[in-house]
């Protein structure tokens, strides 16, 4: 019975990310493991991520997943080609290869250096962050019926990067919102309720305050919206959403809302099934790239002691596998992850156990 319920909500948890393939929207590639392994970016980060990246190339290893790792590390100097410490060369190994998987990556802050994310995101055009949030069976929090999706707009709003000085002890920064992206997320957005059986999407916005930025933005939403009568539609202002989403999650199905309201509203319904840590995230890109990623912090407290948490960057990696069409070995590998959390005897510290990551790692080895 155990069993059955696992594999029932493994096939909620982390559907793929795209839209169906004969879509005109699909960024997916299809690809074949039977011309041999695929090429596939892997950005270890800093902190804990060379660890959990570890742990993401052993699985794969024990699931024999055909993939071949080309990794990039943050540099030490700024590449003034991208203006951050990551290199034009390992952008252009994502642009070839279309695939990617990130682990943390640590900016400065208040030090003027250029976002290593918000690099990422401008010069790939990741538009839309995809982030499941579901409940996991066997690891018990507040909530227990936990089955929504948010989808952020990665490329503008108040994360455009564009800050200056007006005069001494006065600064300004702008929020970008264009109809060309609000109209692309939300047709994502859309398109992804309805090609994965989810019957609301919800808009969330600030425009009575915000009503020229926000403003369009809902104007976008409402265009794309009678494009799909099938569809329940509403709109949400950020604060109300909050506190509906603390109180009773079940109300949302797909979330769909600027920049700045995706990163807060995300890792709200992170913490609604138990952290960052058990959260995978996506990144789509016009062209069919695909970036999966962790959204944790990097750790630099736990960084080396064999601690860390490789959960969230796994699942992120399974849904690379989904959009590599690979959904045999991203089932084999996301059952085993389940199996093993909620089997109780291993789990690392943050989840309430006392395994290290090598020990939570080939726990889950030994559940493929």
């Amino acid at each position: 019975m155990a069993t059955q319920l696992l594999r029932r909500r493994a096939s909620q948890i982390l559907s793929n990310a795209n839209p169906n393939p004969s879509s005109p929207l699909s960024l997916a590639r299809s690809f074949s493991s039977a011309t041999g392994p695929i090429r596939a970016t892997l950005f270890p980060g800093d902190g804990i991520g060379p660890e959990i990246a570890d742990s993401v190339k052993q699985v794969f290893k024990a699931a024999e997943v055909p993939i071949e790792w080309e990794e990039h590390y943050v540099g030490d100097q700024i590449d003034p080609r991208t203006q951050s410490f990551l290199t034009w060369e390992s952008l252009e190994s994502v642009r070839r290869n279309g695939v990617g998987l990130k682990g943390p990556m640590a900016t400065p802050i208040g030090k003027g250096h250029r976002s290593l994310n918000l690099t990422l995101r401008k010069e790939l055009s990741l538009y839309a962050n995809v982030r499941p949030c579901n409940s996991l069976p066997g690891y018990k929090t507040r909530y227990d019926d936990v089955n929504l999706i948010t989808i952020r707009e990665n490329t503008e709003g108040e994360y455009s990067g564009l800050e200056h000085q007006v005069v001494r002890g006065v600064v300004e920064s702008l929020k970008i919102i264009t109809r060309q992206a609000s109209l692309r997320v939300a047709e994502y957005a859309f398109h992804y309720a309805k090609t994965h059986g989810r019957e609301r999407v919800s808009a969330i916005h600030k425009a009575n305050i915000m009503q020229k930025t926000d403003g369009l933005f809902l104007k976008c939403c409402r265009e794309v919206a009678e494009k799909y009568p099938e569809i329940t539609y509403e709109e949400v202002v950020i604060d109300n959403c909050c506190m509906m989403l603390v109180k009773n999650p079940a109300l949302f199905d797909v979330l769909v809302m600027p920049n700045l309201y995706g990163d807060i509203i995300s890792d709200l319904c992170a913490g609604l099934i138990g952290g960052l840590g058990l959260t995978p995230s996506c990144n789509i890109g016009e062209g069919g790239i695909a970036l999966a990623e962790a959204v944790h912090g990097s750790a630099p407290d736990i960084a080396g002691k064999n601690l860390a948490n490789p959960t969230a960057l796994l699942l992120s990696a399974v849904t690379m596998l989904r959009h590599l069409k690979l959904h045999d070995k991203a089932d084999r590998i996301q059952n085993a992850i389940l199996t093993t959390i909620a089997g109780g005897k291993y789990r690392t510290a943050d989840l309430g156990g006392s395994s290290k990551t090598t020990e939570f790692t080939e726990a889950i080895c030994n559940h493929l």
